[in-house]
């Protein structure tokens, strides 16, 4: 076929893609029932038959939750820049982190629920000329409920592409050092800025159901390491750092200890200042800035506490990109 009819192809670079769950576009009933209809239809969230599951979270849920989710929104929504936490930093994560790796590598970012999509970020990426990319889900410890729901998706979007560029999936880093010191250094710098000194660090993870545990999904163990790792670092132990499991959902039995019932009995039984740090978000979000920042603190005081403190999460400041910087280079090792 003579040149001159060949249709233009760029081709040639290397992609690097960060995902994170997902948000609502605005922090209302409008806005957060699309969002919570995609992400509590995805079968590796609710296993349960959707016979089963469907009816119920057209009929029941979507008609309730989206309520009750709005107001956590609108108490942490970022007003100058009209976006949740979790996009503004998820979106400046990328940023930087294109300013550190530099022209070699297109780098770009992604939500698993809501937009911006994983397919469109992947044709997008595939149209600027990237015949490789690697993919990084922002969750340190892998669970078939998060990890590879991402992955799936991304091989789901591949499937319109003609020309299919390389994919390569990120490995679990919850105990890689680079992320152990990080959330060392992190918590090491919020226990200094703070006028006391807590009882308890509590170390809150987001929660799954018992019964994917009982499955064998590593998700609890991966969890069960980061926290040993991260006593070890801070010199402390199982007593002065408490390993807790947050955000359930529904009737069914989650991975524990709870993280509000513990730190109740806790201030039940006179302990009165404590701190909580988040490791499995990278980003603050909802789930720490509201269900932990607010509400848990609620809780704590109103059993007897009197000081309580959330220590932020990595989010995009240095120590946040030296870390991604350090699973990028891996995940990109070879491609560069």
């Amino acid at each position: 076929m003579p040149s001159s009819t060949h249709p233009k192809v760029v081709f040639g670079k290397t992609g690097l893609l960060l995902v994170n769950l997902g948000t609502p576009e605005t922090p209302d009933k409008k806005g957060l029932r699309p969002y919570l209809k995609q992400f509590l239809s995805d079968r590796r969230v609710i296993e349960t038959s959707p016979l089963i599951w469907q009816p119920i979270l057209r009929g029941i849920i979507l008609n309730t939750r989206p309520k009750k989710s709005a107001e956590a929104y609108a108490k942490i929504w970022r007003q100058e820049s009209n976006e949740s936490p979790l996009r503004y930093y998820t979106r400046t994560q990328a940023a930087k982190l294109q300013a550190q790796l530099g022209d070699g590598v297109k780098v770009d970012w992604a939500m698993r629920y809501g937009a911006p999509s994983i397919e469109t970020r992947l044709i997008n990426m595939k149209k600027a000329g990237c015949e490789r990319i690697a993919i990084i889900a922002l969750y340190p410890q892998y669970s078939a409920s998060t990890s590879a729901s991402v992955y799936d998706h991304v091989f789901r979007a591949l499937l319109d592409l003609r020309w299919q560029p390389a994919i390569r999936t990120a490995a679990p880093w919850h105990d890689h050092p680079a992320y152990i010191d990080a959330l060392a250094q992190s918590v090491t710098d919020h226990l200094r800025s703070l006028d006391y000194q807590p009882e308890c660090i509590i170390a809150s993870f987001h929660g799954l159901p018992q019964r994917y545990f009982e499955k064998g999904d590593p998700y609890h163990c991966h969890c069960a390491k980061t926290a040993r790792l991260l006593r070890e670092k801070l010199g402390m132990d199982e007593h002065t750092l408490r390993l807790t499991f947050q955000s359930r959902f529904g009737p069914t039995k989650w991975l524990e200890p709870y993280t509000d019932k513990t730190v109740i009995e806790m201030a039940e039984q006179g302990v009165k200042k404590i701190a909580v740090v988040t490791p499995g978000f990278i980003s603050d979000c909802v789930e720490t800035l509201e269900e932990i920042g607010i509400a848990l603190q609620e809780d704590f005081e109103k059993a007897g506490g009197t000081h309580f403190s959330t220590v932020p999460c990595l989010n995009d400041s240095d120590i946040s990109l030296q870390l991604l910087h350090t699973i990028a280079k891996r995940e990109l090792a070879g491609w560069l």
